[in-house]
């Protein structure tokens, strides 16, 4: 089993981070962060909720932007009351993914517990694929698949679903717990060596302190950053509790200290393009990729 930084080329003392903007395309006020925390800022990569509202436009976005890398946020639970998406696959074709509503499940411990108690593997791989399918449909090429609110899909047979499907798609998956990561090294797949950030986790008072003194701490091997940049604008005040995490996410990677911490400190910023060869060598699909991968002339 090597190590994670010799398996992406570099050496073993390399400290390297991801640093992934989750949640794009939930509103246009995250959407509009997470451009410019990627293309201003320091932020690499992005992924994509793509049955929230404002998932088109940030396809879009990318479309106009080949070179973003981003990955597909898998996304089976919606936390916003007022402000809902549902599932895009039909739903008399997911029923044991939705609440007696017929709505999914919002993210609080017991609709986590009530979602992963009653939802079918089967009902779970039709819903992953329509929202890789819209990718794929929309033109644009994915690096990897992670999950929303869901650590490692929240239970070992989704997670081994989305790695069914990672190879198939011919993708990387994000993987931060324990065993499973383990599991994933064992298999020769990059997965992150350290402690993964979720930005929420953070207090918002002192953050921008804070986030220089972990990229000053930062341990040698593969890092990965969960950060959900918005601006914060007033339309976004009124549909989500959780913007004042978001706009300082936001106020930080757009910093010019942010980028001067990372040089000072001699770390590597990559993305999932990196850990997405390693996976298309080390996974061998059941079936062809056809849907991110382009035909050969005369085949």
């Amino acid at each position: 089993m090597e190590e994670t930084t010799v398996l992406l080329g570099r050496t073993p003392d390399a400290r390297l981070l991801i640093v992934n903007c989750d949640d794009f395309g939930i509103y246009p006020a995250i959407n509009a962060a997470v451009i410019e925390s990627i293309e201003e800022g320091i932020a690499s990569s992005c992924s994509l909720m793509v049955p929230c509202p404002a998932a088109p436009q940030a396809m879009e976005l990318l479309g106009r932007r080949p070179r973003i890398p981003f990955g597909i946020h898998l996304t089976l639970v919606c936390e916003m009351p007022d402000y809902r998406w549902g599932p895009m696959a039909a739903r008399e074709r997911v029923p044991s993914l939705l609440d007696a509503e017929g709505e999914l499940f919002p993210p609080t411990p017991a609709g986590r517990a009530a979602l992963l108690g009653r939802a079918r593997l089967d009902e779970i791989e039709c819903e992953f694929r329509a929202q890789i399918d819209a990718v794929a449909d929309a033109g644009l090429t994915p690096t990897h698949l992670d999950f929303h609110c869901l650590a490692d899909g929240g239970r070992d047979d989704i997670l081994e679903l989305t790695v069914g499907l990672a190879a198939e798609y011919g993708l990387a998956v994000r993987v931060w717990l324990e065993p499973a990561r383990q599991r994933m090294r064992h298999r020769g797949l990059p997965v992150t060596d350290n402690d993964f950030l979720d930005s929420f986790s953070l207090a918002i008072e002192g953050k921008a302190a804070r986030y220089v003194q972990m990229l000053r701490d930062l341990p040698a091997g593969l890092n990965e950053w969960a950060v959900h940049p918005s601006v914060g604008n007033q339309d976004s005040q009124a549909i989500d509790d959780g913007w004042r995490v978001r706009r300082t996410d936001y106020e930080f990677l757009i910093s010019p200290q942010a980028r001067e911490v990372l040089q000072q400190e001699g770390i590597t910023v990559l993305d999932y393009r990196t850990l997405q060869h390693v996976w298309g060598m080390a996974l061998a699909p059941e079936r062809p990729a056809t849907n991110f991968i382009p035909p050969v002339p005369g085949l």
